[in-house]
């Protein structure tokens, strides 16, 4: 399994982030999803909100990274003007 998690220094705007959330569920052959983060073990949480994609295999994520879909995400994120960090895992 592939994860792709995106975690967001400050939280979204709701509506406008429900924009952004419309065109990640385009984005073929991965499940979506996200959320504000609410704590950490110790202080304040160095990220206000995440997301993720989670993909059944590398070639079901190496699929969906090459569509027009994964593209316009990554535009519209930058477009929103919140500083964030994008990652990706296997997970066993």
């Amino acid at each position: 399994m592939v994860r792709v998690f995106v975690l967001y220094e400050q939280e979204p705007d709701a509506g406008r982030y429900e924009q952004h959330a419309e065109l990640c569920r385009k984005v073929p052959g991965g499940t979506f999803r996200h959320g504000r983060v609410f704590g950490a073990p110790m202080g304040e949480p160095l990220y206000r909100y995440y997301a993720e994609w989670e993909f059944p295999d590398q070639d079901a994520f190496k699929a969906a990274a090459r569509t027009d879909e994964f593209m316009a995400t990554g535009k519209d994120a930058m477009e929103m003007g919140i500083p964030v960090h994008v990652h990706f895992a296997e997970v066993a």
